[in-house]
């Protein structure tokens, strides 16, 4: 692979305004696509194989028209201080909103007026209105949404209080600024790497070129393949991270092989070669953890993998050939003027000369020193943040967990307060009696059982649709929606519902969107070990391919598994126990989102795995060389200690401004992914991984005889570029070793 990569490198360097040519083409294309094709809606949200979803189904056939997993809007009304919502003028005002909501918008299903539904508290103060639409909340447009904020606007001018919960006004939170912010700490972190505006400028370029093509190209296709609004948020994160990582190993590469007196087209082409095989490898191990979501079976989820996966596929080419070519332009200026300086000065000492020793050599040898004290020191460090793991407990945020100030968070109060926490999510049983003898008696038992039902705290009369065979029951819990004692309840009713089939022959089912996050996380939790198996284990696999080594890629694993572990318990240390919290913007603690330990495992693992690759394959190409395996360790730190600080560093930023995000769903993924790089970067890359290769020795780079005879050899090391460049003078005093 290293003799392709590396002729590749030369060509793109030789034919740089062909090469530039054709990604401003497939640019200019995926933009001019993106700007012709149909507005796309949101994807639609569906959990296929669960109950909750089953019932949905069921009531779409039983109930046509009825929108059952279209969006909600429940308006909270309060009274004056003193005066009563059946005070004639509250009454009126009331009235006058909930027709005003009715035709604010052609997708509005129903609205209930509190009066005829009975929807006041006992002491006529809090009533609140529900209203359905046919379609759900990620496909409700601006203008919906608009229309349903003025009427409230309009309401509240009249004296009551008046608040909005539910989806309906949930839009996607705005995430340009942070963005900026990350673009900005890469743009600076890269000037202090480089110390050269221009070799600064390329990585942010070409990842800005990779980002525009892979979210113009969604966009493009998002109505035919029914991508929607959500799917381009991970691909545009992981693509503009990875897109400066890969574009950042190539061209530091390539200045270290200028500074090693190499002509420019052959410096491009041994840069492509060798750091060029590493991005290819670490570029495979993050597509592989991103389209391995589809082991989950959330569609949604799914899309969103692949789409990122694309993305990150773009970032890998553009490395490959788009940086050579670019560095063609630039020249020697990628270095700054005081290194050019300094490299003439010592053009001609530069055999005799004795490696700069850096940080990362410093570091290197700290470590080699004292082995067993840093590798237990970092792993009771990553133990012991682990630990809160132990509480972990999963759910999907509600409204209960939204900022003091917004009207969500003001609704779900005051309801809680009228009514009990339960009504913030009420649980929809579905009865299904069409196996039944006499429907309507079967009904009548699933109501008096569920009353009888430990937590439950109201249950509604059933609603019949016109057929007169399946029914809806609306059944309020004791509990907040996101507790763990809902969760209960859900579970007795559904056990229940074993029991009444068996007697009457109808089926009971119970979703609503409680119930669907419940589902959610269940089938994320249960798809978690089999997406573990796959994704380490094939990556497992590449990583023996590219190390040539059982020991490596197996403690690369372990390495990841424990980052992982710390950062989730770090997730649940300041947002499920508060601790910290004021620092985050945490107002509220609550279940960790369901989908965190999934996402971490798919996104993390593909980026942990590319600092590994850098900074491994660095010191297996010192060993190969013939270096001794502790003399490879020094070289590879010197050589990437820097670039993968930077990497990282610009990793975390990007992720770590997604903290100032208003949605607390958004937080939590910000702060877990920034968290995690930085325990897998600084911690199990830069310490435990050289701590754990001095230990081992050569037993690092050992490979069963057959084995070795089976896995391909992809020379990643860059073996096989001797040949190429005959009057090689940095490698001809050192002997080629067999790992």
């Amino acid at each position: 692979m290293a003799t392709f990569l590396y002729k590749l490198g030369k060509l793109a360097f030789r034919r740089r305004h062909f090469v530039a040519l054709i990604w401003v083409a497939l640019l200019t294309l995926a933009g001019v696509g993106a700007a012709s094709a149909p507005t796309a809606a949101s994807s639609s949200f569906s959990i296929p194989g669960t109950e909750a979803q089953k019932a949905f189904d069921l009531l779409d056939q039983r109930f046509p028209g009825s929108a059952a997993d279209g969006a909600t809007a429940r308006v909270v009304f309060k009274a004056p201080a003193g005066e009563k919502l059946g005070d004639a003028a509250n009454k009126a005002d009331i009235q006058d909103t909930v027709a005003a909501i009715k035709s604010s918008s052609k997708q509005v299903a129903s609205v209930a007026d509190p009066f005829v539904a009975k929807t006041i508290s006992k002491d006529g103060t809090i009533a609140y209105s529900s209203a359905a639409y046919k379609v759900s909340s990620m496909e409700l447009t601006d203008d919906d949404r608009d229309a349903l904020q003025k009427v409230i606007d309009h309401a509240k001018e009249s004296g009551l209080t008046v608040e909005v919960g539910g989806d309906a006004l949930q839009a996607m939170p705005e995430t340009g600024a942070t963005e900026v912010i990350g673009i900005a700490v890469a743009a600076v972190v890269l000037v202090v790497t480089f110390g050269s505006l221009l070799a600064a400028g390329l990585p942010l370029l070409t990842a800005l070129i990779g980002v525009g093509i892979g979210v113009s190209s969604i966009t493009a296709l998002a109505n035919a393949l029914d991508l929607g609004t959500t799917t381009s948020t991970l691909a545009m994160m992981i693509g503009l991270a990875v897109g400066i990582d890969y574009a950042l190993f190539i061209v530091s590469r390539y200045r270290a092989e200028l500074a090693e007196g190499r002509e420019r087209e052959e410096a491009a082409g041994r840069a492509v070669g060798t750091a060029g095989s590493a991005v290819v490898f670490a570029g495979l191990t993050v597509v592989i953890a991103l389209v391995g979501l589809a082991v989950v079976n959330i569609p949604m989820l799914t899309k969103m993998g692949v789409a990122a996966a694309g993305t990150v596929a773009i970032a890998v080419l553009i490395a490959l050939t788009l940086i050579p070519a670019l560095l063609g332009y630039a020249g020697k200026r990628v270095h700054g003027r005081k290194a050019r300086k300094a490299q003439e000065a010592e053009k001609d000492v530069r055999q005799d000369a004795e490696p700069k020793v850096n940080m990362g050599t410093r570091w290197a040898r700290f470590v080699l020193r004292r082995p067993v004290a840093v590798l237990v020191t970092g792993v009771i460090g990553l133990g012991a943040m682990a630990v809160p793991v132990a509480s972990l407990e999963l759910g999907l945020p509600d409204d209960g967990v939204q900022p003091t100030d917004t009207t969500q968070r003001k609704a779900y109060d005051l309801l809680s307060d009228g009514f009990g926490p339960g009504f913030n999510g009420p649980l929809m049983t579905v009865v299904d009696a069409k196996g039944a003898d006499d429907p309507k008696a079967a009904v009548d038992k699933v109501v008096s059982s569920i009353k009888d039902t430990a937590g439950v705290a109201a249950v509604t009369p059933a609603t019949f649709n016109k057929a007169g065979d399946t029914a809806i029951i609306s059944v309020v819990s004791k509990y907040k929606p996101s507790s763990v004692e809902t969760e209960d309840v859900v579970h007795a009713i559904r056990d229940e519902g074993k029991d009444i089939k068996a007697d009457t022959g109808a089926e009971l089912s119970v979703t609503g969107s409680t119930a669907m996050n419940i589902d959610v996380s269940q089938k994320l939790n249960d798809a978690l070990v089999p997406y573990l198996a796959l994704v380490v284990g094939l990556a497992f696999l590449l990583l023996m391919v590219v190390f040539r080594s059982v020991l490596v890629p197996l403690k690369a694993a372990l390495g990841f598994l424990l980052s992982v572990l710390a950062a989730l318990g770090a997730v649940v240390a300041v947002y499920q126990w508060g601790w910290l919290g004021s620092l985050f913007g945490v107002e509220q603690t609550g279940p960790v989102m369901s989908m965190m330990p999934i996402f971490m495992v798919g996104v993390v693992f593909g980026l942990a795995m590319d600092y590994e690759v850098f900074l491994v394959t660095r010191m297996r190409e010192a060993y190969v060389h013939g270096e001794r395996p502790a003399q490879a360790i020094v070289t590879g730190f010197r050589h990437g200690a820097r670039v993968v600080t930077a990497a990282a560093i610009i990793m975390i930023a990007v992720f770590a401004g997604f903290i100032g995000s208003s949605e607390q769903m958004v937080k939590m993924i910000g702060f877990g992914l920034a968290i995690a790089v930085f325990f897998d970067a600084f911690v199990v890359r830069m310490t435990i991984v050289p701590a754990v290769l001095a230990l081992l020795g050569k037993k690092a780079w050992w490979l069963p005889k057959w084995l070795d005879r089976a896995l391909p050899n992809v020379d990643v090391e860059g073996e096989g570029l001797a040949k190429h460049a005959p009057d090689e003078r940095p490698d001809e005093d050192r002997e080629l070793v067999k790992a």
